[in-house]
């Protein structure tokens, strides 16, 4: 593995490549040290800690900051979520509205022009969830985060074109890592968020270790220690193989006669994946899961002698138990049904293996290919539904059974841990890619 990592930095265009994301990735990174002129740093840190120990917006805040490679007090406060939203938006349009569903249709223009619409549509969010942002966030927070000096329209104005300044920063560095670097440049920017908070998530963990000992029987005994190390291990294997896995369906290509020659008739596979949704039924799911908790933990402020709305914001939170993890259940199934019937069309699928004169075997090309390709699609879904459920509670288990605390569980799991396998895979095979290219064995290949 060591001499795959001297033969990748011997080639010039792949270097310049990775050392140009990892440029741009620290750009990022130090955009976290830059504070928004009206935010006070320290009732800000102090005022997340607080939130994230009594749920509900603590929940909230923490899984905007999680999925938008964001922090709350730096000009990156929105993140990247703007332009994820203003994407998916896009993409959801593009499935109902003629004229955008012929854009995409029109190849490598039309995508250059619906980027073009979806950075005007990332700017318009940014300005609006700014505003709202800089408005709030004392009402959110707590009265001090905000300084005395800064809560005029001036100042909330020049915050706004601020945090806007920031997500378009975050977008062209995104853009360009896409454009002159390795890996998608999105994913990249949030996996580099999540990463970033393992290091404290791990110091925490073995602190007791350090001050207590490792003895057997403590907090962190030896034996707990390296039950969840090899957890870890078997979780991430275990979500590699499920994420490479595919189901692979035969195609026979026709024969063709030119002449003396009789060309085609191939044998092939499509492969259809598994996991055909990736990480974005978690993202919705966990999303939408927020909100009950955060609206009866404000109901049970506004009235503390009803103990229902009590009952209910703990049921919901994160974590709690039985009524939360079955709701998870239900809502990652019918994401996952949800965003396959949108990214995955069986009809288009069909009329184009029909175009270039390949068929899948007993089955007669278009409607009836259609229609098979369809049922295969369901039963596969389901299986991947069912691998992302599991992954999605394992935080819940390891915190329950083994005692750690949530924030720390849910690094064996759940969103986090998919977003970062998917990306590092998507990453190594473009790697490979250009090894392969230049006659290298790939990373995951042994030595030619």
């Amino acid at each position: 593995m060591l001499s795959k990592f001297i033969t990748i930095f011997k080639i010039p265009e792949l270097r310049q490549k990775i050392l140009l994301t990892l440029g741009l990735l620290a750009v990022y990174r130090m955009g976290f040290a830059i504070p928004l002129p009206f935010i006070d740093q320290s009732e800000m840190t102090k005022a997340l800690n607080d939130a994230s120990t009594e749920g509900g917006m603590g929940s909230l805040l923490a899984t905007i900051q999680l999925f938008s490679a964001s922090n709350f007090g730096s000009i990156f406060g929105l993140g990247i979520m703007p332009y994820i939203t203003a994407s998916i938006i896009f993409q959801l349009l593009g499935t109902v509205y003629p004229p955008l569903e012929a854009l995409q249709k029109e190849g490598e223009a039309g995508r250059r022009k619906i980027n073009e619409y979806t950075r005007w549509a990332t700017v318009i969010i940014c300005l609006f969830q700014s505003w709202f942002f800089i408005s709030n966030i004392g009402g959110m927070l707590g009265p001090g985060i905000v300084l005395a000096d800064y809560q005029g329209f001036y100042w909330k104005l020049v915050s706004t074109i601020t945090m806007t300044a920031g997500t378009v920063l975050l977008m062209w560095v995104g853009e360009q890592i896409d454009a002159y670097g390795i890996g998608n440049g999105i994913s990249l920017l949030i996996m580099a968020g999540i990463l970033a908070r393992m290091p404290s998530a791990l110091v925490s963990l073995v602190r007791p270790a350090l001050t207590d000992g490792i003895g057997i029987g403590q907090e962190a005994g030896i034996e707990k220690l390296l039950v969840l190390a090899a957890l870890f291990v078997g979780v991430v294997v275990w979500v590699i193989a499920i994420t490479q896995g595919q189901r692979r369906i035969p195609i026979q290509s026709a024969k063709h006669v030119r002449g003396r020659k009789v060309m085609g008739g191939q044998r092939q596979h499509m492969p259809l994946k598994v996991n055909q949704a990736g990480v974005m039924p978690i993202i919705f799911a966990s999303s939408l899961l927020i909100f009950p908790n955060f609206i009866f933990t404000q109901l049970d402020r506004i009235w503390p002698d009803v103990p229902f709305f009590n009952g209910l914001a703990t049921a919901f939170s994160p974590g709690s138990g039985f009524v939360y993890n079955l709701c998870y259940v239900v809502l990652i199934y019918f994401f996952c049904y949800f965003w396959t019937a949108i990214t995955f069309n069986p009809k288009d699928m069909a009329d184009n293996l029909k175009d270039y004169g390949s068929f899948i075997p007993g089955y007669r090309p278009g409607g009836r290919t259609a229609q098979y390709l369809e049922q295969i699609m369901v039963r596969i879904t389901y299986v991947g539904a069912a691998f992302l459920a599991l992954v999605a509670i394992i935080p819940t288990l390891i915190s329950r059974y083994l005692g750690v605390d949530f924030n720390i569980a849910s690094f064996f799991g759940g969103t986090g841990l998919l977003i970062v396998v998917s990306v590092g895979l998507d990453l190594v095979q473009k790697i490979d890619s250009h090894l392969v290219m230049r006659n290298y064995s790939g990373m995951l290949e042994g030595d030619a």
